[in-house]
């Protein structure tokens, strides 16, 4: 009985380690199925992942585009969409990434409920750098985009500063502009007024000192026809003696011998009396006229020896007193003795007054 237990275990061995054998032939093969599949799987879910992440770089590439050729794109408006846009994108981007963690744990926990409690998918690592370095694009992306909005605003910003700096500017320059425009009117206004008024002035001072003089003049020719004429003519007679052949004049006024007198050294005399030979400014008949230096026998108008031009006390000067149509006269700083009869220069002392 031994025996026949022996030999029968003897038997059995082969075949039970035959159908091991072919047991873990069949597992072996199953496994390289499912790895099989499961690569297959990988790639296919590799492939997928890889078109969505080239969509997705051809959609972003598309917005910049847009964004680069809409002048209308870089306010705040358009900022906050992009900032949406890609908060969603990288929401997606999460959501895959967890899916496919969920895919790989559920594949991981399928594989440890299986026999082969010892598989490590070989792709995990690669598939964790490719998201790592996949954030990191994308944060270096977002932080690019986050700089250029901010350069644009900050450089929208600066122009809108400038622009309200010119603006000021010019409105200051316009201002000052305006103000001297108004006061260049205002001189202009004020300057012709006073001209008007100068000129009216003149004219109306000049209307009546014509009329005063005329009037004048003419109560001098009256009153010296009245009586320096007929005195003269009394004097001219008593003062002409005959000499047997005609009748000479005494009273012709010598214009030298005067002045051999010591009576009338007014020289003298203006050196120690300054203040009365300084008469103050010499107001001329005539608007336009100069000074012109006059000389014994010219004749001159009646308006330059009137009676405001008199020296109605000529011994104060130690002037020599004049008897008929004779008068002595201020001409600017000069003294003439005229006849005011016909208007003739007898005698003249030049620079006589201060």
């Amino acid at each position: 009985m031994s025996a026949l237990a022996v030999a029968m275990a003897i038997t059995a061995l082969p075949t039970e380690a035959e159908a091991q054998s072919r047991e873990r032939q069949e597992r072996i093969e199953r496994d390289r199925g499912e790895r099989a599949a499961a690569r297959q799987e990988r790639r296919a879910q590799r492939a997928e992942r890889q078109q969505r992440t080239e969509r997705r770089a051809q959609g972003e590439r598309r917005r910049d585009r847009l964004k680069a050729t809409e002048s209308t794109g870089n306010n705040r408006v358009d900022i906050a969409q992009a900032r949406r846009e890609r908060r969603e994108n990288v929401r997606e981007r999460r959501a895959d990434r967890r899916q496919d963690r969920r895919e790989t744990q559920s594949r991981n926990r399928t594989y440890r409920a299986e026999r082969n409690r010892t598989y490590v998918d070989p792709n995990r690592a690669e598939r964790r750098a490719e998201r790592i370095a996949e954030r990191r694009r994308d944060a270096r992306r977002e932080a690019r985009q986050d700089r250029r909005a901010e350069r644009r605003q900050d450089a929208r910003r600066e122009a809108r500063q400038d622009r309200r700096v010119e603006r000021r500017q010019d409105a200051r320059r316009e201002a000052r502009q305006d103000r001297r425009a108004e006061r260049r009117q205002d001189g202009r206004r004020e300057a012709r007024e006073d001209r008007r008024i100068r000129r009216d002035a003149y004219r109306d001072g000049r209307r009546a000192e014509r009329r005063r003089d005329r009037w004048e003049d003419r109560r001098i020719r009256r009153d010296a026809y009245r009586d320096g004429y007929r005195e003269a003519r009394r004097d001219h007679r008593r003062a002409r003696y005959y000499d047997g052949r005609r009748w000479r004049d005494y009273d012709r006024w010598d214009h030298r011998r005067w002045r051999d007198n010591r009576r009338y050294d007014w020289y003298r005399h203006r050196y120690h009396n300054r203040d009365i030979f300084r008469l103050g400014r010499y107001y001329a008949p005539y608007r336009d006229y100069r000074y012109r230096r006059l000389n014994i026998g010219v004749q001159i108008g009646n308006l330059f020896f009137g009676s405001r031009y008199w020296i109605n006390d000529p011994w104060r000067y130690r002037l020599p007193n004049v008897y008929g149509p004779y008068r002595w006269v201020r001409y600017y700083d000069d003294v003439l003795l005229v006849d005011v009869y016909n208007g003739e220069v007898v005698d003249v002392i030049y620079d006589f007054f201060w």
